[in-house]
């Protein structure tokens, strides 16, 4: 086991606790860097897709995981970004101006949705936020001649500088570029006063007010950078599919964003990319389990929506701190082994003293 002993300020404000992070997350980038020559361009595709997905995570685990606050209509905020970058795009401006765009657009959506949701919480705030994904929905699906209505619209290839990023390796660069900014902005967000102010909302709501935390300020400021988050992604994603119609940002979207952050790991950075990567693995992995199950099971419509709901359950009864909440675990068992002791990581409930006044 590996114990850390500070001897200066510099070493608290560090990315990297130790030299151990530093190797494995340069070997991690140096993969991700020569991913385009070592993978066949179909698993390229997918893991262009879990580094979008992965990004609105993290724009979901900013409001849920970091802040405590509920949403089911995520995928509003990714249909906002999509749809702006399609439109801006397709009228000829620069890839980084139109993306910059739809992310000012979806936080100004966010403030929106943030300033009602203030006088609510919990599932009430998710009803509320599953409303607004509906009336989302709705006006792209309604609004023909800006979305195209329920015909879709075409998505013209990103241009940056004269350059047409057109090939899915350039485009690939751009998303983990853009993924590996997300998360270093997201990392020294939490470590500044407004990230532990979230931080303090979400554990008590009374303990940060009498802090002197200002709750509607910092939770509509949270709902804006998550909501931009979700924008950015939604960039991404419409130049990926190069098509949008309004099904594409309906409530199986969000759902699909909460299953991210929950089965990754709620309060976690790295939980939202473990979760991207649970979201777009599990199909490939339904698509191969049905050839082994029999043709009444594996042929039936709704095979996907039970597993999924299954793995849901399992984690929310068995492991809810999610799949980074598990590595945690069996990395924790590997340092210590064989000293390792039955009931180490029993769940124990605590309550703080001002929890009883909610």
């Amino acid at each position: 086991m590996r114990f850390i002993f500070k001897t200066s300020y510099a070493q608290d404000i560090r990315l990297a606790r130790h030299g151990g992070q530093v190797f494995w997350y340069g070997l991690l980038l140096a993969f991700l860097a020569a991913a385009p020559w070592l993978l066949p361009e179909y698993w390229l595709a997918q893991l262009t897709f879990v580094l979008i997905y992965g990004i609105a995570g993290l724009g979901l685990m900013l409001l849920s995981g970091y802040t405590g606050q509920f949403s089911i209509g995520h995928a509003a905020f990714l249909g906002v970004g999509a749809y702006t970058q399609a439109v801006l795009a397709n009228a000829g401006w620069p890839f980084p101006l139109a993306m910059a765009c739809a992310a000012l657009l979806a936080a100004a959506v966010g403030v929106v949705v943030g300033l009602p949701a203030l006088r609510v919480k919990g599932i009430y705030l998710g009803i509320a936020t599953l409303a607004f994904g509906f009336i989302v929905e709705e006006v792209f699906a309604r609004w023909e001649p800006v979305t195209g209505g329920n015909s879709g619209m075409m998505v013209n290839p990103p241009t940056l500088l004269g350059w047409t990023i057109d090939s899915s390796e350039s485009f690939y660069a751009v998303c983990l570029v853009t993924a590996m900014l997300a998360t270093l902005g997201l990392l020294n967000l939490l470590r500044s006063p407004t990230g532990r102010a979230f931080v303090a909302i979400r554990d008590s709501e009374i303990s940060a007010q009498s802090m002197g935390i200002h709750l509607a300020r910092y939770k509509t400021l949270s709902f804006a950078l998550s909501a931009a988050l979700a924008g950015v992604a939604g960039a991404l994603y419409a130049h990926k599919l190069q098509f949008l119609s309004p099904d594409q940002f309906s409530i199986l979207q969000s759902i699909d964003l909460l299953l991210l952050v929950v089965i990754g790991g709620l309060g976690s950075v790295h939980g939202a990319f473990l979760g991207a990567i649970f979201l777009i693995a599990m199909p490939q992995l339904i698509a191969l389990g049905k050839d082994w199950l029999p043709d009444a099971v594996g042929q039936a419509p709704g095979l996907q929506a039970v597993v999924y709901g299954s793995v849901l359950i399992a984690f929310v009864l068995f492991e809810p701190l999610g799949l980074y909440g598990r590595w945690l675990k069996v990395r924790t068992w590997l340092q210590m082994l064989p000293f390792y002791r039955q009931g180490m990581f029993k769940r124990q409930k605590s309550f703080q003293k001002s929890d009883r006044l909610k």
